[in-house]
């Protein structure tokens, strides 16, 4: 166990140490002080808010009824509406939203609360959350600390991954695992459902999935009768999530799902990517299906597609230009990318977002979830 694994606090005259557990990566706190039922919900919030982490020890229904008396504090705090607008562009309303998005979830985050080797927790009133825990986790051999924030998360994506998505242009469920993406908004699902396919499929019946996440488009490719699709990843909660969705879905025989970055090699008649659509740096590694930093796999994917697509195949790219409306990427900045990449565009569809926060005018980012559009490219070389 490396130092930066483990997490040490004092407790009853004591030097107590633990194995520390971050989804995203964050080193173990150094101010640690243990607590319990007796400390006000002011005190918490004013320790949590200096940096300081807050190891429970009561019970823990307390502490979910606690987490969300901070989260009510810091929301009283957030920056209000004439601040907002006297960000001087979108970009930098962005900007800000991320920042006080970031410094509530560190301060949530300070709540913390232990668990045994099994993954249970030694709280009273505690939930059993063992089967939830080694879905994410893993087995453990020891005991560990980790945020009760990042617990809530990881129970609710347990619940996802039971229930599942119902996607329409599937006429079936996807069942996305903990830190994978979710396809919540499949309005980009319908898009690759429906756009033509290349004739070059019928001759030779080839496509490729560019970073597959829970394989919801290679299965979509698959039941649009393309014979032999290569889905591909990095990220092995990914590969194990695809290859467990196209099996519940009847799909695995059609599809290799291997790990790599980007492509695979040889070439295919139709390569789909569906890249992070915000050029801006991810916050954790949860983050990294959101945000693409300087759009590097975005201009992976553009420069790829001239040795990966068979003579007359197309390259199809989704993309949402929420990008453009935050002043984060400009259309001309796309356009000249596709052209770099020796590529030209024979068509784009357009379809408009349908979730619930489009219609939400208290976000901060409401304009420019409001002008939104997703759209598929389709590309071909030059």
């Amino acid at each position: 166990m490396s130092d930066r694994s483990i997490i040490c606090w004092h407790e009853a005259g004591e030097e107590k140490s633990a194995r520390w557990h971050s989804e995203k990566d964050l080193p173990p706190p150094k101010r640690v002080q243990v607590i319990d039922d007796r400390m006000t919900a002011d005190t918490v919030y004013r320790l949590a808010c200096e940096g300081t982490a807050l190891l429970w020890q009561g019970d823990f229904q307390n502490a979910r009824q606690l987490l969300q008396a901070l989260a009510r504090r810091i929301d009283k705090k957030r920056p209000t509406k004439k601040t907002e607008k006297l960000a001087a562009s979108p970009a930098e309303t962005f900007h800000l939203h991320r920042q006080t998005q970031s410094q509530r979830a560190r301060t949530l985050g300070n709540l913390l609360i232990p668990f045994n080797a099994d993954h249970s927790i030694p709280l009273r009133r505690a939930p059993d959350v063992r089967a939830a825990c080694l879905e994410a986790y893993g087995p453990s051999t020891e005991a560990y600390i980790a945020s009760l924030r990042e617990l809530q998360g990881l129970i609710g994506a347990y619940e996802w991954r039971k229930k599942g998505i119902e996607i329409p242009a599937l006429g079936a469920r996807i069942h996305p695992h903990y830190g994978v993406f979710a396809p919540i908004r499949s309005e980009y699902v319908e898009l690759v459902a429906e756009a033509p396919l290349p004739q070059l499929v019928a001759q030779q019946s080839v496509a490729f999935d560019i970073g597959t996440g829970t394989g919801i488009l290679a299965a979509v490719l698959a039941r649009r009768g393309i014979q032999h699709i290569i889905a591909t990843d990095q990220d092995g909660r990914a590969l194990n999530c695809a290859r467990d969705n196209l099996t519940r879905l009847g799909l695995i025989n059609q599809v290799d799902v291997i790990q790599a970055d980007l492509f695979p090699t040889g070439q295919a008649a139709l390569i789909v990517c569906n890249p992070p659509w915000i050029p801006a740096r991810p916050s954790s590694p949860l983050e990294h299906a959101i945000f693409d930093p300087e759009s590097r796999m975005l201009r992976g994917f553009l420069h790829g597609l001239n040795t990966h697509l068979a003579p007359g195949g197309e390259g199809w790219l989704i993309l949402s230009d929420f990008a453009q409306h935050l002043g984060l990427r400009t259309r001309d900045e796309l356009l000249s990318a596709i052209d770099a990449a020796s590529l030209k565009v024979l068509s784009k569809t357009d379809i408009k977002p349908h979730h619930p926060r489009v219609s939400d005018t208290s976000d901060p980012l409401h304009a420019a979830r409001a002008a939104e559009l997703t759209s598929l490219w389709r590309l071909t070389t030059k």
